[in-house]
């Protein structure tokens, strides 16, 4: 790609230092940035150019030192690196940043607010006054978006004042990952799926988010939205789109984008009258994740709070290719393991022909099951003959597609991809403004159902898998967690 410039708010924190900048990094090494491409950090503090760039070197220690290719081009990449302190409250500094990165209109500007999103609107003003919002800008924002859906469109219409709809960009990193893209190639592109993927074959579906972390140095934050407002609004319902969407009349973002939409319109409400059903809200206490003894939600705090933690939903979408398809929703901190998958749970096979063989054990059904991470890849579990003599004997094998075994090579992070989708001007794995306002209309009455109904989360051990209220969620429709025994 010619240059461009990339404009990082909150260029010292977190989120640039952990993902942003190591992903500009890989794009560097792979030939995808080039010289004359200038990457700006901003932030409130004094530094220079040179405390920045070592700042971002130690950032990115470890990729180096993982691979030597990233090694050399290290110290190409940190020249394109520049520092700058903005007042986003006021003027400071901001008519000479103006003038430093000018407003060519043949040139990509991106500006990523990697900042709280009370922020978001100061700083599209403060953008706007400077001359730099015009065309060849763009502004990609994190979430949330909001913390309801008042606020979302507080923020939506702060930032459309100042850019235009298409110059938005609301990133979802779950959305960039090479699996969860995969699920448009695997339902379209092959046609042994579409024309099973719908209820008359479908039994249920599961998507899973679990994490071992617990509040780690979000707490502020966390404590303030908690696992329905952080999770299910945005990474678990978007992979619900994904799996549930009507085929697309084509790879155009707004294609895609109305049929994820589609589906956000055609949940299942959830509110006072059956949240109780429907919903569980759990907070972890004190455990041991992977062998190691972790304190409690509260203990970690510091106070008292009846934010959840833990939360799993059972949703439907209401509408002819999926009516009746309950989807199983469960995502929450200190668990198990760190894992990310989707459980597409096909129907019983209608009559047995092995149920009166001796020693006969009961068939399973079919199940693809979409890992997005740890070990990204596929499985789909089918019954099959157990060689030897001794009669007819099923069991239940995996045929299992890893994406680092069939590759090969490292797979780029979701960051590399969106950052560069932002260049180039690819909305695509974005969302759209009605999207997260048809997320919001879904996810508010759920917590006001738990506010009115004074539902406390469910206490559950760190190191499980929620509290015993989501499994019974589950169970008492006949139907289990997955667990991957392969």
């Amino acid at each position: 790609m010619p240059p461009f410039d990339l404009v990082i708010f909150g260029g010292t924190g977190d989120l640039a230092m952990r993902k942003l900048l190591p992903a500009l990094l890989h794009r560097y090494v792979d030939g995808q940035i080039v010289a004359g491409t200038r990457i700006y950090g901003i932030a409130r503090d004094e530094r220079s150019d040179e405390a920045y760039r070592e700042r971002v070197r130690e950032a990115v220690a470890a990729a180096a030192a993982a691979d030597p290719r990233v090694a050399e081009c290290v110290d190409g990449f940190i020249e394109l690196l520049h520092y700058r302190r903005l007042d986003l409250s006021g003027e400071a500094g901001w008519p000479e940043f103006a003038a430093e990165i000018g407003n060519d209109p043949d040139r990509v500007r991106v500006f990523y607010l990697a900042v709280g999103p009370g922020l978001f609107a100061m700083v599209g003003d403060r953008l706007q006054a400077a001359g730099l919002s015009g065309e060849g800008s763009r502004v990609v924002v994190e979430k949330p978006i909001g913390k309801d859906g008042a606020s979302a469109q507080v923020i939506n219409e702060a930032l459309g004042r100042v850019f235009d709809e298409s110059q938005v960009y609301r990133i979802d990193h779950y959305l960039g990952k090479e699996t969860v893209q995969n699920l448009t190639a695997l339902r379209f592109g092959n046609a042994l799926f579409e024309p099973l993927w719908k209820a008359e074959h479908i039994d249920h579906v599961q998507i899973t988010v679990a994490e071992t972390v617990g509040l780690e140095t979000r707490a502020g934050y966390y404590d303030q939205s908690g696992a329905l407002r952080d999770m299910v609004q945005n990474h678990l319902l978007q992979l619900l789109c994904l799996v549930a969407m009507e085929p697309p009349a084509s790879l155009a973002a707004d294609s895609i984008r109305d049929e994820k939409l589609k589906v956000l319109r055609s949940l299942r409400p959830i509110d006072n009258g059956n949240a109780a059903q429907l919903t569980v809200r759990g907070q972890y206490r004190a455990g041991a994740v992977g062998g190691k003894a972790v304190p409690g939600y509260l203990d970690e705090l510091g106070h008292g709070s009846h934010t959840e933690t833990f939360v799993a939903i059972k949703a439907e979408v209401q509408n002819w290719r999926w009516a009746g398809v309950p989807f199983y929703l469960r995502t929450g901190k200190r668990l198990s393991e760190r894992m990310s998958e989707i459980v597409v749970t096909f129907r019983q096979v209608p009559h047995s022909i092995f149920a009166d063989l001796p020693n006969a054990s009961p068939l399973a059904p079919n199940k693809l099951v979409i890992r997005l991470q740890p070990d990204e890849g596929i499985k789909l579990w089918l019954m099959h003959k157990v060689p030897g003599p001794g009669g007819m004997r099923m069991r239940e094998v995996a045929m299992d597609l890893s994406v680092e075994e069939t590759f090969g090579g490292r797979q780029p992070d979701a960051y590399e991809r969106l950052l560069m989708d932002t260049v180039r001007g690819n909305p695509m794995l974005f969302m759209r403004r009605d999207e997260v306002d048809a997320a919001w209309h879904w996810i508010d009455p759920i917590r006001n159902a738990w506010e009115v109904n004074h539902d406390a989360p469910k206490p559950y051990t760190a190191g499980g898998w929620g509290p015993s209220a989501a499994v019974a969620l589950i169970e008492r429709d006949g139907r289990t967690w997955h667990e991957d025994e392969g």
